[in-house]
């Protein structure tokens, strides 16, 4: 009897590492939960950040004391960025156009992307949009901002509200069904640089990885061309890219790059045809990427 509990106790022992093994393997992603998740997770995460207490004195306050640091720092180039750009009507209009729409359609487009293409990897890389979103999110609530358009004491230029443009929620008709002093980190420069470094280290063209790389520089150009963000935002928001892609080389013991591209005795259909074989995920370890033989399977397969 007491032999028999014994082993039963070593079985379970055994069976717990393997088991947590298993949850931290890259496996193949299933499209109804991945559409449920998304769609849940952009809910929450927008009532939390309009939920957060409009602080305008306080956001106020510190939007002066960033500009002013901008200054100690000679690099308050925002207010010279904005005005010369809003003297050029098509350019400022397509940049107010490119604020409103292009934050979702690209970092949808990656992610369908990666789904399709990288299944392996695309748990791994859509934690990291994830974990940076949620940290964000603290620090919506612990230090709230105002953009420079907004700031009272300075000339900064409204574009959307001086060129009518469609579609941003950050002024208009549409800034009462958004938290108008969440400034600070910009999500503008955390999902597209999220973007920019999922293609450029996954994509095989070279004109797609340039893209990739242009992307977020363009977007630092957008959002302190409209007076949405200081560039300080923008280093808010790579810190809390930073976090995620920690958290993500944290759990997986590899950035997702490294992972395989196929997992879960998924074939690689894009790649091999008909006769291609499953390809296993990698064995994860506190030390590192896993074993070196499943390593070298993913890396047969990627790109």
């Amino acid at each position: 009897m007491g032999d028999r509990i014994l082993t039963t106790l070593e079985g379970r022992s055994a069976g717990r590492p393997a088991a947590w093994r298993r949850l931290r393997s890259p496996r193949h992603p299933r499209i109804w939960v991945e559409l449920l998740l998304l769609a849940v997770s952009y809910g929450v995460y927008s009532l939390i950040r309009n939920a957060v207490p409009e602080q305008k004195a306080k956001a106020l306050r510190n939007a002066d004391w960033i500009w002013h640091a901008e200054h100690r720092l000679g690099l308050a180039f925002e207010k010279a960025v904005n005005h010369a750009v809003n003297s050029v009507d098509w350019l400022i209009v397509s940049m107010n156009y490119y604020y409103a729409t292009l934050h979702f359609i690209v970092t949808i487009g990656v992610l369908v992307w990666l789904y399709r293409r990288h299944p392996g990897r695309y748990a791994a890389i859509r934690m990291i949009l994830f974990s940076t979103t949620a940290v964000a999110l603290l620090g919506y609530y612990l230090y709230p901002l105002a953009p420079p358009r907004l700031m009272e004491s300075e000339d900064f230029v409204d574009t959307v509200l001086v060129h009518q443009t469609w579609g941003s929620m950050a002024s208009g008709d549409l800034k009462h069904m958004s938290n108008q002093y969440a400034a600070m980190p910009s999500m503008h420069i955390g999902w597209s640089l999220w973007c920019g470094l999922a293609i450029f280290a996954l994509a095989k063209a070279p004109w797609a990885r340039i893209l990739g790389l242009l992307y977020p520089a363009a977007t630092l150009v957008v959002i302190v061309a409209t007076a949405n963000h200081f560039w300080m935002d923008a280093v808010g928001g790579m810190l809390c890219l930073g976090f995620g892609l920690g958290l993500v080389y944290a759990w997986y013991g590899a950035l997702p790059h490294r992972l395989p591209r196929y997992a879960r005795g998924r074939t690689a259909r894009g790649d091999a045809g008909a006769g291609a074989q499953p390809v296993a995920a990698p064995a994860i370890g506190a030390g590192g990427s896993g074993d070196p033989a499943a390593s070298a399977v993913g890396a047969a397969h990627a790109p």
